[in-house]
């Protein structure tokens, strides 16, 4: 089972970066995936989750309408695409797999990915 997070990387503010997720190992259509992000030494926090069928897709209150997450079935992946980028979003950012709903609560992941570094400079 592997989870492959990539798309990260220094970025202005104000400027986009799309992340991807990748699945192996399961059956990603069964499976929410869910976002994350951690800075250092602060609480993790729900970015945004799409769900396994629909897919409906769900966003942490604070996102403020600059992120879309999109899933590709096909190729296993979901993406993450963060507009407006601000130095506050500076984190690591992680992917997870879910497979009873989509409630974002750590201890309910199934499956973990190594994160991705984003930088944003100001």
């Amino acid at each position: 089972v592997q989870l492959q997070a990539s798309g990260g990387g220094t970025v202005q503010a104000g400027g986009s970066l799309t992340l991807s997720c990748v699945a192996s190992g399961f059956t990603f259509s069964q499976y929410s995936i869910v976002w994350f992000r951690q800075v250092p030494g602060k609480e993790r926090e729900v970015m945004s989750c799409i769900s396994a069928n629909s897919p409906g897709t769900y966003y942490g209150d604070f996102v403020e309408g600059r992120l879309t997450t999109s899933r590709d079935f096909p190729f296993n992946t979901v993406y993450l695409r963060m507009n407006n980028l601000k130095p506050e979003d500076t984190a690591v950012y992680y992917c997870a797999a879910e497979r009873n709903g989509c409630t974002g609560y750590g201890p309910n992941m199934d499956y973990w990915g190594k994160g991705t570094l984003v930088t944003v400079s100001s």
